[in-house]
């Protein structure tokens, strides 16, 4: 499950993706848990140019991480990655967005998003 959607930013292979609504344009950023609005939708395999289409997946193995510890992953305040620790800071968003299977896979699977108070 796919779509090509022009990124608003430069991507890097294996980021957690958030699209959004730019005046009627559909865009793709990095997601960040640090603002609500900026939650992970899916992910890209390839890096991109902002002002380019990037292919963004909404499922399945994302193999463009590296560096992952095996287990549940969170969307962290860091743009576009995951840890194994979710984000606590007042305002920020808590959203798993996977387990990792190994270093270099994350099996992405959307969750709904929490905003701290």
């Amino acid at each position: 499950d796919t779509a090509s959607v022009t990124a608003s930013e430069n991507l890097a292979a294996g980021d957690l993706m958030n699209i959004w609504d730019n005046a009627g344009a559909f865009k793709v950023r990095k997601a960040d848990a640090t603002t609500a609005g900026k939650e992970a939708h899916g992910f890209v395999l390839s890096a991109v140019t902002s002002g380019n289409a990037a292919t963004v997946y909404f499922e399945g193995s994302n193999t463009g991480v590296t560096g992952l510890t095996p287990g549940r992953q969170f969307l962290t305040t860091t743009a576009g990655i995951s840890s194994t620790t979710a984000p606590t800071g007042s305002g920020n968003v808590v959203q798993m967005v996977g387990v990792a299977t190994s270093a270099t896979v994350l099996n992405f699977q959307l969750a709904d998003p929490v905003t701290l108070a």
